[in-house]
């Protein structure tokens, strides 16, 4: 069950501190994920599950919503040739090595946390939203969901990829296991341990699949379902995907 954040664990990192964990976190970042099977193939996926620009054949218009070092970015522009992509994260050290990278005109990459995307001059409306691994991450969730639908046009889709376990007891313990086994250790060796003991209890933290599910419907979005990520992150990664009325 989702925790409230008063209650939080001190594990966990929010705003400016976690902002600042992933600027200390950034030079490797992109080796760490490399490690992971299937980090880019579920990114990919997720983006498809936007499906097609409402309306019409244009290139559509979409928010990559905590876009890190541009992996997510990347998959947009894979699952949608062409898109005008608005790319978006607090951390100035993640944000510096996805702009380092080459991109297609038409991405643009702004500094600002998401919770103030109209003070960076972002606004809407968009076709698509991915926000991947981001909302364990911030302090109000249902507040970030009511500011997202706003920025999108009318029938327009959000997809969020994000670690939410499917609730049963077997999917828990994968993923005690592979906190265990390779992110604790992982930060140790970085020097990074504050920043993956914040990621194995956030996952645990937050919301499983269909509670999120019902958050995303609350804050008024409709068709929202979760579908899960194939392999060994099938119950503990989902993409919940919903339109705007």
């Amino acid at each position: 069950m989702a925790i409230d954040d008063n209650r939080a664990p001190a594990a966990l990192l929010r705003d400016g501190d976690l902002a600042a964990a992933f600027d200390r976190a950034a030079a490797g970042y992109d080796r760490l994920v490399a490690c992971n099977p299937g980090y880019h193939a579920h990114l990919r996926r997720s983006a498809r599950r936007l499906g097609p620009r409402p309306g019409g054949a244009a290139p559509p218009r979409l928010l990559d919503l905590g876009c890190g070092t541009g992996a997510s970015t990347a998959a947009l522009l894979a699952a949608h040739p062409g898109a005008r992509v608005t790319a978006v994260d607090a951390s100035a050290g993640m944000l510096a090595r996805a702009t380092a990278k080459r991109w297609p005109p038409g991405v643009t990459f702004v500094h600002a946390p998401a919770e103030r995307l109209a003070d960076a001059g972002v606004t809407g409306p968009f076709d698509g939203v991915l926000a991947a691994y981001l909302f364990r991450n911030v302090a109000d969730p249902d507040r970030l969901l009511r500011d997202v639908r706003q920025l999108l046009a009318p029938g327009g889709r959000l997809a969020v990829h994000e670690y939410t376990l499917s609730g049963r007891p077997s999917h828990r313990a994968v993923w005690a296991a592979v906190c265990g086994g390779l992110v604790r250790p992982v930060g140790a060796l970085t020097g990074d341990r504050q920043l993956y003991r914040h990621l194995w209890h956030s996952v645990i933290a937050f919301d499983t699949a269909a509670q999120f599910t019902g958050r995303v419907r609350r804050a008024g979005f409709h068709a929202v379902r979760a579908a899960p990520m194939p392999g060994w992150q099938r119950g503990i990664v989902h993409t919940v995907v919903g339109t705007a009325a």
